[in-house]
């Protein structure tokens, strides 16, 4: 399978994918401007004070700016110029922001679409003045596509390994690298981790739920009985219960969000994640769908239990539409489709946090995905940003890239450790030019 993205990767949209992307950002910042919704996982806990009044709209702001800035400068840019797809670190997390930040609830949706306007128009003209520099750091970037792809194939096993211990790993290893293997030589034209992936994963949830009904069957067969707390007596319980009926009221809103996010997906000029973003840009969508589908499984207990504590909803729901959307045949279908599954996703979230607290391995096997997923892609991006160094700068490249990402570790990571590499590779690559310029350097051809 071709790993290589064709040089040039452009962002160069439709007027309707124009509208699209403008709409979706006035609409998710008005949402977060309501603290119904936001992307970023981290923020979301702290929405529940916003929501009674216990802090401020610019206290809550700066946590969300906080938590944002280095995903939006130092990952979803970087990501989208280089592989001419938008992600969601560039289009939902500086909604979520714009939308907490806007003092009135008529100036978030126009702040949004501001937004959603610099990413259309803008990116593309930053796009094609990099790709005119004498040191091209945007195609080198590309080179990054080959180790995210592979080693992104490995986070089931990795999350394996810690819950369940180095025997049922080992066995994971073996199966996902003969997989793979077999993927290449009999579907050269098939992503390789694909089938591993999806192995690996069923692998995972199969011995999570045969752990739980182990020991719920221990438990009966001991005389453990199971203790039922009334909802009035449970505190958490029932704030659950008026977070979830919050959400509900909302429906028909959260309805016309899965839509819009459904839509962008449909339109192919979007991926919800790193890899995927790899994938869309070569135009394998339905890997690209696998690979989104499998990450569902790791998220899909943190947002419930988010939401259901803070009473704000995730931006891309489960992300369950970004999958689904790559699918769908036309724009119309995605909407209708990417409302249906919101509206099924906001009415069962109860009944999800419910059947969670009655999984405690499944919901274990959530967090060591979440964990393993980071992991993979923390060593992928890094060494995918030293293969783009090389190919943009040879040795001087790497020590450039490289003594940048060591250097923000060494003062504390002031850009988050995801995003660190990326946003090197481009300082760096600004940096080649400058020495270019000052006739210090000859970029290397090829």
């Amino acid at each position: 399978m071709s790993t290589t993205l064709a040089a040039g990767a452009g962002l160069d949209f439709t007027l309707a994918q124009q509208l699209t992307v403008i709409a979706l950002c006035a609409l998710t910042a008005y949402i977060s401007h309501m603290a119904l919704a936001v992307f970023n996982d981290g923020v979301r806990p702290f929405m529940l004070d916003f929501i009674q009044g216990r802090t401020t709209r610019n206290a809550t702001t700066a946590v969300s700016f906080g938590l944002s800035a280095g995903f939006i400068f130092g990952l979803g840019a970087p990501m989208a110029l280089s592989t001419g797809v938008l992600n969601p670190w560039l289009v939902f997390l500086p909604t979520d922001i714009l939308g907490i930040l806007a003092p009135k609830k008529w100036l978030a949706p126009l702040l949004g679409g501001a937004w959603g306007a610099v990413v259309v128009f803008g990116l593309n003209g930053a796009n094609n003045v990099a790709h005119d520099l004498p040191v091209d750091f945007l195609t080198a970037m590309q080179q990054m596509s080959t180790p995210i792809l592979f080693l992104f194939t490995l986070f089931p096993v990795l999350a394996i390994t810690k819950q369940f211990g180095r025997m049922w790993g080992g066995v994971a290893g073996v199966l996902e690298l003969a997989l793979v293997v077999m993927t290449m030589k009999l579907w050269p034209n098939m992503f390789a981790g694909a089938l591993a992936m999806a192995a690996g994963v069923l692998m995972l949830i199969g011995l999570a739920v045969s752990k739980d009904i182990r020991q719920r069957r221990a438990d009966r067969a001991a005389g453990v009985e199971e203790t039922v707390v009334a909802e009035a007596d449970d505190p958490m319980a029932s704030l659950f219960s008026a977070s979830a009926a919050r959400l509900r009221r909302y429906l028909p809103l959260f309805m016309v969000l899965g839509a819009g996010v459904c839509v962008l997906a449909q339109m192919h000029i979007f991926g919800g994640g790193e890899a995927t973003s790899f994938l869309i840009a070569k135009g394998q969508y339905s890997e690209a769908a696998q690979v989104d589908f499998y990450r569902v499984f790791g998220f899909v207990p943190l947002i419930a239990t988010t939401a259901l504590a803070s009473g704000a909803y995730g931006i891309a729901g489960f992300t369950l539409v970004y999958p689904i959307g790559y699918l769908m045949p036309n724009p119309f279908v995605a909407a209708v489709v990417g409302a249906l599954v919101f509206a099924v996703e906001v009415l069962a979230l109860s009944l999800i946090g419910r059947a969670l607290g009655k999984l405690p391995s499944v919901r274990d096997s959530s967090e060591h995905l979440r964990s393993a997923i980071g992991d993979t892609l923390q060593l992928a991006i890094l060494f995918g940003s030293l293969m783009a160094a090389n190919a943009m700068g040879g040795g001087l490249g790497i020590l450039v890239v490289g003594g940048l990402y060591l250097l923000n570790e060494a003062m504390g990571r002031p850009v988050v450790k995801m995003a660190a590499a990326p946003a090197a590779v481009i300082v760096g690559g600004v940096l080649l030019n400058i020495l270019y310029w000052l006739d210090l350097f000859t970029p290397i051809k090829g």
